[in-house]
């Protein structure tokens, strides 16, 4: 008897880039009733077809007004894998332009890819993050992502994932999502993940996990998580990281923790002053920006203010140092006129 079986390959001999000119001004419509046909294989052939036509901006907005974004969540429950995953590229394409972005948001495709983040395909799972990171890229994106409940599963994602690529990934869509908003994540011990990340080998995940503690510690509650959990002496470490951007965001996320009073006398447990003035020689302004504040804050502390008296001079000397950028200079002279007002404040 013969049997139906899905085949796992896609189909052969078939150049995407004819679409267009073999259908006209019927691409699309033709794609988008291919998209529902029963037939395995010209769904795949359609998915490929759309894979090349959703790099053009002007094609997203024809197929999101004709429909084709309500096929494409659909095909996302696909019973055979191959489709699930070409889907899922079409989508993360789709996400890399601003009228794409939209089309998520209308179409409500955030909540439709995340039934796939446990999907047994890496590069299914792989494709959701890449649309998930190009989303964020705007604040919609990322207020869509909070408001699905979708930061617990992407903490807890981080955790299991053992593909860096994907961490990389993970981190990026947190890192945006963050800034707008950290309570989610806070009950998700999403503090003590980025601790375990800080650790990582790649120079990358090590950056982009301090990039993501520095939006947790913008609010208080991430302030004392950080604390509580011992990332300080870490975060101190990463001061002397042969990384200049690792460097950068660890300064950046100690700019915020030692606002609190146990921040502070963590940071100077941990000797946290010696590799901060070292970094105000960063050629990175940011690294010095964050450095500066950080100081700043550490001065705020009779303890670090004495140690910082004698280094007055090296402030003294950014309030007046010129830059190629007017911005750049007025940020750097203004963050050293107020770490100087603080270092010699007379209480």
């Amino acid at each position: 008897m013969a049997h139906s079986q899905n085949s796992m390959e896609f189909p052969v001999n078939i150049n995407t880039t004819q679409i267009t000119t073999a259908y006209g001004h019927r691409a699309l419509p033709n794609l988008k009733e291919e998209l529902q046909s029963e037939d395995l294989q010209t769904r795949q052939k359609a998915l490929m077809a759309l894979c090349d036509l959703m790099h053009d901006p002007e094609c997203i907005y024809k197929a999101m007004s004709i429909g084709c974004m309500e096929n494409l969540k659909v095909l996302l429950k696909d019973s055979n894998s191959m489709v699930r995953i070409k889907t899922t590229e079409v989508l993360y394409i789709t996400a890399s332009h601003s009228v794409g972005r939209y089309a998520f948001l209308e179409h409500d495709i955030v909540l439709a890819l995340s039934f796939l983040l446990n999907d047994l395909s890496p590069v299914c799972r792989g494709n959701l993050y890449k649309a998930y990171m190009q989303l964020v890229q705007v604040p919609r994106g990322a207020q869509e992502i909070i408001s699905k409940g979708l930061i617990s599963p992407l903490v807890w994602k981080l955790q299991v994932e053992r593909e860096e690529e994907f961490q990389e990934l993970i981190l990026d869509t947190l890192v945006l999502c963050l800034r707008e908003d950290a309570t989610e994540a806070l009950g998700s011990n999403v503090v003590l993940v980025l601790k375990q990340k800080l650790l990582s080998v790649n120079e990358n995940i090590r950056s982009k996990a301090a990039h993501a503690l520095l939006n947790v510690s913008i609010s208080r509650e991430g302030k004392k998580q950080v604390c509580k959990f011992d990332v300080i002496p870490i975060l101190v470490h990463l001061l002397k990281d042969p990384v200049e951007h690792v460097k950068s965001n660890a300064a950046g996320a100690l700019m915020f923790a030692t606002v609190i009073t146990e921040g502070k006398y963590a940071a100077l447990e941990a000797q946290a002053i010696s590799p901060l003035l070292e970094l105000l020689h960063s050629p990175m302004t940011v690294a010095r920006l964050n450095a500066t504040k950080a100081l700043t804050m550490l001065a705020e502390a009779p303890e670090g203010r004495k140690v910082l008296q004698v280094h007055v001079p090296t402030f003294r000397a950014m309030e007046v140092e010129s830059h190629a950028k007017p911005q750049v200079a007025e940020a750097l002279q203004r963050a050293a006129r107020i770490a100087v007002s603080v270092i010699e404040f007379k209480p």
